[in-house]
Order: C-alpha cells, then structure tokens, then sequence
C-alpha cells in the first residue's frame, strides 16, 4: 500500500518534522503544517509549494496550549480539506532532573508529548473511521523502552497506544504507527542546551533516514517501527539487562 492524502505535521519546522514535510510533499501530498513559528512555517511552505508544486496549509499553534490543541483538531474534523495522514512529531525534552524542574515545566511536557498526541489521534480517527481509511504516525524513541524519566514515561505511553491503536482499527481502515528513533541529528539536543559529544558517532542517525524508515513501516501497517539494526540490538538489550544498568548515562549540560 502506497500512502496517499493530505497530512498534517506537527513540529513541522525543523529536525523529523520538516524531512516528513519534505518526503510526502515529494511522493505528491498536500500538507497542513504545524507549529509554535509562523515565520518558519512559511518559509517551509513556500518552499515545497515551489519544489513539488503541492498545496501547503500553515497552521501556527503551541501544543502546549488547550486552545491551540483545539485548533488542530477541528483542522482535522473539517470535511472540506480531508486529512488522510496525521504525523505526531512535536516534541522536545527538559534539561534537569524530576525534581529540579518546576512542576509546570514537567505538565507542560506531558501537555506536548502525551495529551496533544493523544487528543489529536482521537480527532483524526473520527474523521478517518467513517471512511475507512487513513494513517497515524506516532513519533516515539527508544527511551520508551529503558527508565528514562517523563521523557522516556511520555514516549513509553506513545508507543503503548501505537500498538493497541494499530491492532484495534486497522481492521476499520486506519493504521496507527509508532516509529521509535535513538539520538537524531537535529535542533532537539541544542534546545535542551545539553552537549552531544559523550554520545558515539555511530549512535546517531539523520532525519531522511528515519523519515524512509517511518513512511515504510506505515506503508505496511506495521504498530513499531526501530530505525536501524543497532537500535534494534540496543532495544532487544533493554529486556534482558537489569533497569539499573539500563538507566545508566545521561547528555550532560553545555
């Protein structure tokens, strides 16, 4: 199966969100582009508008606003411009320890990572259910699979309702797809000002890379999705080793 429609991208202007912008625009859909930067937004949409002559929509909002996750959703529930792929990417980490953040700083996280991603699969399956099709595309990491933190808690709970989403709707047309990535060249790290230098070079993957992956896994209806056979190896590790050891190591501070 060959994914068509238009998607909508959160976390569109940068990092994974742009190169999903940039591969579906390319395979021929229209987009809907989300995120907090009107002014990135445009200029993204300007230019795959400009590379693969497709129709791309700006919708600016900040997922960690209850007004601005409403706005998506009716997006996604408007009959005029169907939306046949959703891509939940926006997200971002917190520096310090549980205990060393502000506990608004930790519900905004959980706001961004969890209950966003959560409310707009809900909005997008009931446009999708009725006419039996569609694709949801969940970006999780391999943090969901060792004790990680919120992070890692957030993204275990992306990748728990990926699987139970994927294997309950699929039979009603809809497939949900959970694409876990390990450490990612883009702007992530460099916003949580913490230095990638502890991390070795063959851990890290670019964006086209775990974009092909993704799309290929949803292609195929799959729940999961690991990029690359080290992170497959690193995750299967995960199950087996003791949680203390898989715990170890942290990005340290700039």
């Amino acid at each position: 199966m060959t994914l068509r429609g238009r998607a909508l991208i959160t976390g569109a202007t940068a990092g994974i969100g742009a190169e999903f912008a940039r591969q579906l625009a390319g395979r021929g859909h229209d987009l809907v582009l989300v995120a907090r930067n009107r002014e990135r937004l445009e200029a993204l949409a300007a230019e795959l508008r400009s590379a693969h002559d497709v129709d791309v929509e700006v919708l600016p909002a900040d997922l960690s606003r209850r007004a601005d996750v409403e706005a998506v959703e009716r997006r996604l529930a408007d009959p005029a411009g169907p939306v046949g792929m959703l891509v939940n990417n926006a997200g971002y980490g917190l520096r310090q320890s549980f205990e060393d953040n502000p506990v608004g700083e930790e519900q905004e996280l959980l706001d961004v990572l969890v209950t966003a991603p959560m409310r707009l699969c809900h909005g997008a399956l009931n446009a999708m259910l009725p006419r039996r099709e569609g694709t949801i595309l969940n970006v999780s990491s391999v943090a969901a699979y060792t004790p990680r933190g919120t992070y890692g808690a957030s993204k275990a709970w992306v990748l728990s309702f990926s699987r139970w989403a994927n294997l309950t709707y699929r039979r009603r047309g809809v497939t949900v797809t959970a694409i876990a990535p390990g450490f990612v060249h883009t702007e992530f790290h460099d916003r949580m000002r913490v230095s990638k230098g502890g991390v070795p070079a063959v851990l890290w993957l670019d964006p086209p890379y775990v974009v092909r992956k993704a799309l290929r896994a949803a292609d195929r209806g799959r729940a999961v999705t690991v990029p690359s056979l080290r992170y497959k190896l690193l995750v299967a590790l995960a199950h087996v080793v003791p949680p203390t050891l898989a715990s170890k190591g942290s990005l340290s501070a700039r």
